[in-house]
């Protein structure tokens, strides 16, 4: 692999010999009495390219050859526009001034929620262009693959369908997930299921990825991570788009975008249509996606409302039991165990042999997963006066769907219903299909008070919001073999689940000296949680819970010169327990306790683009981030899942996560770049006592040590090679790694999934003919080098009645070498 890696490198760089890009634009953003500007979003002919450091400086590795607009947008100020040409040499432009206004932007939506260089927290920003140099229809996960500490896995293997996303060892039950400022995450389990909407990122305008706690957040708590999602954004021409992918597995994307541009100096429109399928990797993981995105504006000088919806509905195929191992290893003897212990039956195990590390368990026609999921925004910009302004938003998210499947030999009391006699006959069980459905509505609102005095020193928010979710669980029966007393349709549990959840936060930035700047954040958050009714075997759910926490952060920023800044934070997030961590417990047991995290955050950057060593249009980025996150009563997974696949998670005392984050980045001429992150890390669970069941299923408990916490790999780094040896023509080359990664928590290497790479090819190629803006063609070759890997798993394990411990595993087998191929035309 290195032998490749580094031949690509060389003949990218001598491609890089001829450059035609034009040199560098720095300069500094300051008001009137030369007060420094920090923080304002910088574009570039309408998109954006970065932001101002905190001395108001500024600078631009490269401006191509030909005439351009520099624009500079900014918290409680005119937006200025500044005329520039591309030059082989270096520019330095003369002081920029920029006047104090009530005028907002579509920037002052999203504020409330982001990280920047005084907020002394780990995060990274990606623009709309960075997201759609990956986005060939993956799921948006697989778009972020590349930044520190990400995991990402496939149910179907190929990233369409379910993915599922870590970060510092954290699912995305701990990433809290926001778009534009409302809460994504699903109230009950904390999971962001993006699969509700398919091709997402093709209307996302920025994304900001924050590690560890963060900054507050409205909806659940993070505890690894947050990704802020902004899909506003004002563009002022006309536009049509329309991007269509074919490849491997019978994959196919295609969309629509569209936008007037602004009409009458007031108005705008924008939309999008798109649609995925893919059969999967995996056999019948197949996938049917289909969403829309409109929006549309009125924007004056003192306000900007704009209401949004976008829906996603799916179709997909259940691969969330995965595949036995002994499909992934081929051994005979460990397939026939399965079998005797009733894991697969002898017509599963002879399909194991034919299907291999491809098997799907299910092979009833339409056992599928089916939801839609309506999301209606009305947010509201209001300037008020210079210094202040306010954000707010009234959000609807309507979600309907069920999954459904085929049981085999079901006890008709399991279902409510009497046994079957047919003369003297008694049939307790039958075959049956049912539907599991969820039916909800969530809602609320969310309000931020923005200040920023004309000197640009203090920054401050103060905000919150109410939200209530509103959500039916219930079973029905369509088909049964034996029907007894039941009926079409026949519905056999029911439950209701309400949370209200409220918050307020206040928040503030001060430079108190040109080279020091101090954050302080609080947060209030209240919880009220109540199920009512039963589960499945009319199991008594009902639940009554009450949380309050407060959560206080910290930090501070210090200026060392030119490009060096060094940062500390510290911040406490606290949550909740998710539904399962209440319904999975045995009847009446309601101790799944709130979890508690401490994270001290601390790093060192440095970013320079006027060093000579790397030419005219060079740039160095470099981020050193050490992070320490101490949890008291963490839920870690046990590495085994309930009926709908969800992991099920356990309560441990205390525990911890710490490391440190490198990321890197070198460009020169912006004819060759390379990017790198690697993250070290350590994730331990103190005095964890392992629990295996014997033939009895009673609990064993194993003595007390110190172990690794689960999904939780030491390493993980990503690396991107990218060259442009003609222009229009990018090639690049990502390469991942991710080491052992445990099932569960008793550090166990047979229970555990392999350390893996993985190397992938894009190519982007883009002409602009006279007769549209431009063509763009794409490749994208994934696991490049074919290499055999699962990403994710679960295990269980139980002593059998010779003391014996029988572990099985079932994996998530990722796809071996395929492609994605793009065709994109914009008018």
């Amino acid at each position: 692999m290195k032998t490749v890696f580094f031949a690509a490198a060389a003949l990218l760089g001598l491609a890089a010999a001829p450059a035609w890009a034009q040199g560098p634009v720095s300069g500094r953003l300051a008001t009137a009495n030369d007060q420094a500007v920090p923080g304002a979003t910088i574009r570039l002919d309408g998109q954006p390219v970065g932001a101002t450091a905190a001395d108001g400086t500024f600078a631009l590795p490269a401006v191509p050859a030909g005439a351009h607009e520099l624009s500079f947008t900014a918290l409680g100020f005119s937006p200025i526009i500044y005329a520039v040409t591309g030059q082989p040499a270096a520019q330095q432009l003369p002081p920029l001034a920029i006047e104090a206004s009530s005028s907002v932007t579509p920037e002052v939506l999203v504020t409330a929620s982001r990280a920047n260089d005084r907020t002394a927290t780990a995060y990274t920003n990606l623009s709309k262009q960075d997201l759609a140099k990956q986005n060939f229809g993956q799921d948006l996960p697989y778009l972020l693959n590349q930044t520190p500490s990400v995991v990402v896995n496939s149910d179907a293997g190929a990233g369409v369908g379910y993915t599922d996303i870590r970060i510092r060892g954290t699912s995305n039950t701990g990433i809290n997930t926001t778009i534009n400022g409302v809460p994504l995450n699903d109230p009950e389990s904390h999971g962001a299921f993006l699969i509700n909407l398919p091709d997402l990122a093709s209307s996302v305008n920025s994304l900001q990825i924050q590690r560890g706690v963060g900054t507050s957040q409205n909806g659940g708590a993070a505890f690894g991570a947050s990704l802020n999602i902004s899909t506003l954004d004002n563009r002022r021409e006309a536009y049509a788009e329309t991007q269509n992918t074919y490849g491997s597995y019978q994959t196919w994307k295609n969309n629509v975008s569209f936008g007037t541009g602004l009409i009458n100096g007031h108005f705008t429109v924008d939309g999008r249509l798109s649609r995925i399928t893919s059969d999967g990797y995996m056999n019948r993981a197949t996938s049917d996606l289909k969403s829309y995105y409109f929006a549309a504006g009125y924007q004056a000088k003192n306000t900007l409302l704009k209401f949004i919806t976008f829906s996603g509905r799916e179709k997909t195929y259940q691969a969330w039991n995965g595949v036995p191992e002994p499909a992934i290893t081929g051994n005979r003897a460990l397939l026939q165990t399965y079998v005797d212990n009733g894991e697969l039956s002898p017509a599963d195990a002879a399909r194991v042999l034919t299907e291999g590390r491809r098997y799907s368990y299910y092979t009833y026609d339409n056992q599928t997963d089916n939801y839609q999921q309506n999301h209606y925004q009305l947010h509201l910009s209001q300037g008020l006066g210079q210094r202040w302004s306010l954000g707010a938003a009234l959000h609807l998210t309507r979600g309907f769907g069920y999954y459904e499947s085929f049981r085999a030999g079901r006890k008709f009391s399991n279902y409510g219903l009497p046994n079957v006699v047919i003369g003297t006959q008694t049939i307790t069980r039958t075959d049956l299909v049912d539907r599991k459905w969820l039916n909800n509505n969530f809602y609320g609102g969310t309000l931020a008070l923005n200040y920023q005095p004309t000197n640009g020193k203090l920054q401050a928010t103060v905000g919150g919001a109410w939200n209530r979710f509103d959500n039916d669980h219930y079973g029905e029966i369509i088909w049964a073999r034996y029907a007894s007393t039941s009926f079409l349709n026949q519905r056999y549990y029911f439950n209701n689940a309400v949370k209200t959840d409220y918050n307020a936060y206040a928040r503030a930035t001060w430079q108190v000296l040109p080279v020091l700047g101090i954050y302080g954040d609080v947060q209030v958050r209240h919880i009220n949680y109540a199920i009512n009714g039963v589960e499945q075997g009319n199991q008594d759910v009902t639940t009554r819970a009450s949380y309050t926490f407060f959560n206080p952060k910290a930090g501070a920023t210090l200026t060392l010169g030119h490009g060096h800044q060094l940062y500390g934070s510290f911040a406490v997030g606290q949550r909740e327990p998710v539904r399962s961590d209440f319904t999975d417990r045995p009847v009446g047991d309601q101790t799944a306790k709130a979890e508690r995290l401490e994270d001290f955050e601390g790093g060192y950057r440095f970013n320079r683009t006027d060093l000579g060593f790397l030419g005219a249009n060079g740039a160095l980025r470099f981020e050193a981030n050490g992070f320490y996150m101490n949890y008291q009563n963490q839920m870690v997974a046990t590495g085994q899942l309930n009926d709908v696949g969800t992991a099920l998670r356990t309560n441990v005392a205390r525990s911890y996560r710490r490391g440190v984050e490198l990321s890197g980045f070198i460009s020169a001429n912006d004819k060759i770049s390379l990017s790198t992150t690697v993250t070290l890390s350590q994730n331990r669970i103190l005095d964890y006592q392992d629990v295996t069941y014997d033939a009895n299923y009673e609990p064993v408990l194993a003595a007390a040590r110190t172990s690794t916490i689960s999904y939780s790999p030491g390493v993980v780094s990503a690396h991107t090679l990218e060259g442009q040896p003609v222009k229009g023509l990018r090639l690049a080359l990502l390469l991942k790694t991710v080491s052992r990664q445990y099932l569960d928590n008793s550090e166990n290497k047979n229970r555990s999934l392999d350390p893996y790479n993985t190397l992938d090819f894009r190519l982007r190629y883009a002409i602009h003919p006279s007769f549209m803006k431009e063509i763009e063609l794409g490749l994208l070759v994934n696991n490049l080098l074919n290499r055999e890997y699962s990403a994710n798993g679960y295990t269980y394990s139980y002593l059998d009645g010779n003391g014996t411990s029988q572990t099985f595993n079932w994996f998530y087998p990722q796809a071996t070498c395929n492609y994605l191929a793009s065709v994109g035309l914009k008018f």
